[in-house]
């Protein structure tokens, strides 16, 4: 079993934490490349899982489309949401206060080298984590993420989006799930670039808030599990 570097980074402003992600990225690309040059082995890699909390922001990925963002900057700039181009993959999507963003760094050639299967298991940890709220979250096809009721037209509910960057099978990025979000965000994009869908969160699906912290709890629970790894808390 191999453990994973835990550490709630709590409210963090975005570029903050992407910064961090990409210095414990490097680090580890780095001490790939010295372990192929010395023809070492296995490389001493590290695994971290970053939750953080991040003010209004909302971020387009490498492969998103401006036009998915209704609102002009100068609104954007009243309501104090922040806007950043990133490197991971998908399109826009919103960050905020009540949502858990999960960022795991972690070396893919130590699990299976397998972007796809990666995608998944990080899907399958949320989906047992809605399960432990009772709620059914399902995959749609094409659509990376997790979903409530994907297969019924005018019902489908988007609940976590993800997206993910990879560098010599280092990921970064992550998971986005909507625990008590303010849902209203989501009105001034067309998130994920996906037209006519909906969004929600637990605490929508429950009609009630929802322990914040106990939602981490069933994260990190749910991640472990998934993935066959042990937290340790930094």
């Amino acid at each position: 079993m191999q453990d994973v570097i835990f550490k709630d980074l709590e409210k963090m402003p975005y570029q903050a934490a992407w910064d961090l992600q990409e210095e414990v990225l490097q680090k580890n690309v780095k001490l790939k490349q010295e372990a192929h040059q010395m023809g070492d082995g296995i490389p001493n890699t590290e695994h971290h899982l970053f939750f953080v909390e991040h003010p209004p922001v909302y971020t387009l990925g490498k492969s998103g489309h401006i036009e998915n963002v209704l609102i002009s900057n100068e609104q954007r700039e009243q309501r104090g949401i922040e806007f950043f181009k990133t490197n991971r993959g998908g399109d826009i999507t919103f960050h905020g206060p009540q949502q858990i963003v999960g960022y795991p760094i972690i070396d893919l050639e130590k699990f299976t080298t397998d972007i796809g299967k990666y995608l998944r298991n990080l899907e399958e940890v949320i989906i047992l984590t809605l399960a432990d709220y009772g709620l059914h979250g399902d995959r749609s096809a094409g659509e990376t993420g997790v979903w409530l009721d994907p297969g019924e037209k005018g019902k489908e509910r988007k609940i976590c989006a993800m997206g993910v960057r990879c560098s010599r099978w280092i990921t970064m990025h992550g998971f986005a799930l909507n625990v008590n979000t303010d849902l209203s965000y989501f009105d001034f994009i067309i998130p994920c670039g996906i037209q006519n869908k909906q969004v929600t969160s637990i605490a929508m699906e429950l009609g009630r808030e929802v322990d914040f912290e106990e939602a981490k709890a069933f994260v990190k629970k749910n991640f472990e599990k998934v993935f066959g790894v042990k937290l340790v808390v930094s």
